[in-house]
């Protein structure tokens, strides 16, 4: 069972793997473990990752990047219109009313939804993980930002699905970055003693998240987060891009952004530059040659002159620290370390005002740009049970207070009741009931709109179906239950109708508000709201637990406490099971998601092929350049000149058919062109006769091996263990038995001045008398040369 942790970030993505007792960061088919966010769509296949990277510039309009942020957005959101005028590729109106990318593929223009995008990049990111592990990937988690909504969060999953990955848990990156970090310490304090507080700061490339937690001896907890979705590192870059603009727009009179590929240049090349003035304080050069009209440009800046005008930005860092503080109710003085994480996070400027914020050091012993995907893989082996690791109990929270509201004849109206507080606990359930004669329906929202980085709070519809009233005509009892599951997505997981069936036959103590159950247990329950009229009355029954009375005085209390009991019949109930129709936000259809996995498998099949036929087109090229150089170097004397330049014409034509009728051609074609220039001098022998000459070779080679031994174990005085004569009746036996060797073939011009490398192998199809070893004339299994020359008669020859 393989164990994956997928970092899914703004620009790059991080694959994680467990294997070999540890976590390991995997590298790509480029040797690099970073892999660009980057779908890239041409006229024939798709490139994901670093082939895309590189199309940024030359197919800028059908290379897609930074898709991430319209995860479970509407077209019509104001986010997504805000952001459409500086994508540089297209974006449109799904029939669902989500946002698409529009490109061109397939010389056909598509519409690619975003769950889509997002599934072909995790397509190769599993990819990435299966050339890693030698294995198939299924089960892995998956990082999101902590901020994101419960549609955006539903819009992962489904693409996980289409990429035909099982995703175990959507976790939130700060989460995945504590869980980094405390896994791995020894010196937790116990869970009875107080809890270790530790801050942690993400800055992205476009996203700042901060969370604090509080951990114990194999125990993680979250108490509260805080959160610029708009702040990242982006925002440094948009700085230096409009500085420059106007500067070459003074300078070389260039409107750089009415070019969209100089644009993404222009970006490139700010991103550099901002790295180096992370490490450098001088002036820095900015160099593009060949930037619009064939000018070069070129431009300086220093860290100061860029701290200042990126002023009303860094101004942004300290807001959330100190909401973040509030929201746990904690000092600054009760935090232990503040470990800071992401690309953007390197920037002095930053990490100075959070140093500062704190008043302490920063530590930096996470890598910043991998923790999020180690703690991804650490929770997925966490989940896996082919994996033994060190108990470790994480509690995350609920980042948005969610509520209920229902229809209520008794309100005149809606009611409402805030079920999930903010920072609450999760995952987490709990049991709604209700009293009800027909089905009703509940609508889940977030109920503090202006918190959330998304304009739409409405987190789905749940009908419950099926209900009835009891056979008395009063209302039935249905209990709902309600979860934040560990994805963080809310749902309507079950609910059931409580079927009362009364007897006269004994009568049993009538239930009260507070149950006593056996051995002095008391069960308690959160009360959140009574209306007045059965019908509608609801109790939320949240966290029920068990609380013990050890003592006489204990017991004797709550004796006294319980009113006097009634007698009532005895009730028997019968519990039945309701379906329940979700209508989530946003979530895709079950027949469009099946479309698409549909759709993922044609264009991975696609890829594939395609990648075949330029194998076979680069075999063909690869060969006609090393037959070339052989021609004129090794083979040189072995092949006459007519037949040279025979074949040298023949090599040259290739090429220039490969680069002309040869350069767009179906994968057969390729195949039959090599085997044209291919030899085929072997194509007589078959299967049986090749594997024949195989064993025989492995058996000569072992006695060669154990014959080299024995001979290095001897005095250098003694006689050798292995004369010549033993070789050259070895070479005779393998020559003899070799039907690769005894069976005709065709013929093979050499040059007359030469002789073949093996004198006692056949020459055109005949066999050569064998010669012995005289003092006129050596062999060739002595000299090791195509030609024997005359060497001195030695009694025998030593191995060594």
């Amino acid at each position: 069972m393989s164990v994956v942790g997928f970092d899914v970030g703004f620009m790059n993505c991080y694959v994680a793997v467990a294997r070999a007792g540890g976590i390991e960061t995997v590298a790509n088919e480029y040797s690099d473990r970073s892999t660009p966010a980057c779908v890239s769509f041409g006229p024939r296949n798709r490139s994901i990752g670093a082939a895309a990277k590189s199309q940024v510039v030359t197919n800028c309009k059908n290379t897609v990047q930074g898709f991430k942020r319209f995860h479970g957005r509407a077209f019509s959101d104001p986010y997504v219109q805000c952001l459409k005028n500086s994508l540089v590729y297209d974006i449109a109106q799904m029939p669902t009313g989500t946002t698409g990318i529009k490109v061109m593929y397939m010389e056909e223009e598509k519409v690619f939804s975003i769950e889509q995008v997002t599934a072909m990049l995790l397509t190769k990111l599993k990819e990435t993980a299966e050339n890693a592990l030698k294995k198939p990937v299924a089960d892995c988690v998956i990082s999101v930002p902590c901020y994101y909504t419960d549609a955006e969060r539903r819009s992962v999953v489904d693409a996980a699905q289409i990429a035909g990955l099982n995703c175990l848990r959507l976790m939130n990156e700060t989460t995945a970055v504590a869980l980094a970090y405390g896994i791995y310490k020894q010196d937790l304090p116990a869970p009875e003693e107080k809890a270790r507080n530790v801050v942690f700061v993400d800055l992205g490339h476009s996203g700042y998240q901060t969370s604090v937690c509080a951990f114990n001896k194999g125990k993680l907890k979250v108490l509260a987060t805080a959160c610029d979705p708009e702040l990242g590192g982006k925002d440094f870059d948009g700085v230096l891009v409009k500085h420059f603009c106007e500067e070459f727009s003074k300078k070389y009179k260039l409107d750089v952004k009415s070019k969209p590929r100089a644009l993404v240049r222009l970006y490139q090349e700010c991103e550099k530059l901002k790295k180096l003035m992370s490490a450098n304080s001088s002036d820095l050069p900015l160099n593009i040659e060949c930037f619009m009209n064939d000018i070069d440009v070129s431009g300086k800046l220093n860290r100061g002159h860029f701290e200042e005008m990126c002023a009303d930005i860094l101004a942004r860092v300290e807001p959330p620290l100190q909401s973040l503080l509030e929201l746990a109710k904690l000092k600054k003085e009760d935090i232990y370390a503040v470990e800071i994480v992401g690309g953007a996070s390197r920037i002095p400027a930053v990490k100075e005002r959070i140093s500062k914020f704190f008043g302490k050091e920063l530590s930096t012993t996470l890598n910043a740009d991998e923790a999020v995907a180690r703690g991804c893989a650490l929770q997925c082996a966490i989940l896996s049970p082919a994996f033994k690791v060190r108990e470790f109990s994480i509690t995350d929270i609920v980042p948005y207070p969610i509520s209920l509201k229902w229809h209520s004849a008794a309100e005149e109206g809606v009611s409402d009741c805030e079920v999930f507080h903010k920072n609450h606990a999760a995952p987490f359930s709990k049991v709604l009931t209700f009293y009800r004669k027909e089905p009703f329906s509940l609508e889940a929202y977030y109920n503090s709109p202006n918190e959330l980085p998304y304009p739409d709070p409405t987190i789905g519809q749940f009908m419950i179906q099926k209900v009835v009233p009891q056979a008395s005509g009063e209302s039935s009892k249905v209990k709902v239950k309600v979860r934040v599951n560990i994805h963080g997505i809310f749902s309507v997981s079950s609910a059931s109708l409580v079927e009362v069936q009364k007897s006269d036959e004994t009568e049993e103590p009538m239930e009260t508000e507070q149950a006593t159950a056996k051995d002095g247990e008391v069960l308690q329950t959160n009360k959140c709201l009574h209306s007045v009229d059965n019908e509608h009355q609801i109790t939320i029954f949240a966290s029920v637990y068990r609380k013990k009375t050890t003592t006489q005085e204990g017991k004797s209390e709550k004796k006294s406490d319980q009113p006097p009991q009634a007698k009532k019949p005895k009730v028997k109930t019968k519990v039945l099971e309701l379906p329940i129709e979700n209508s989530p936000q946003w979530q895709l259809a079950d027949d469009m998601l099946n479309l698409f996995v549909e759709n993922e498998g044609k264009m991975i099949m696609q890829d594939k092929l395609e990648k075949e036929r330029n194998d076979a087109k680069n075999n063909v090229e690869e060969y006609v350049y090393d037959m070339r150089d052989k021609l004129h170097g090794m083979l040189e004397k072995f092949v006459s000149e007519s037949d040279r330049d025979a074949l040298s014409l023949k090599l040259e034509d290739t090429e220039n058919w490969l680069y002309e009728d040869g350069e767009d051609q179906p994968k057969q074609v390729y195949i039959d062109k090599l085997a044209e220039l291919k030899e085929e001098q072997y194509d007589h022998l078959d299967e049986a006769d090749v594997s024949k000459v195989d064993k025989l070779a492995s058996d000569a080679m072992i006695w060669m091996n154990s014959a080299m031994n024995q001979q290095s174990k001897q005095s250098l005085t003694v006689d050798p263990s292995v004369k010549v004569k033993d070789i050259q009746a070895k070479t005779r036996l393998f020559s003899a038995c070799n039907p690769i060797v005894t069976k005709p073939k065709p013929k093979v011009e050499l040059p007359k001045e030469d002789t073949p490398a093996d004198q006692n192998g056949p020459v055109n199809g005949q066999e050569k008398p064998q010669e012995e070893a005289s003092p006129d004339k050596g062999t060739a299994e002595n000299t090791g040369n195509p030609t024997s020359e005359t060497t001195e008669k030695k009694p025998d020859m030593d191995l060594d």
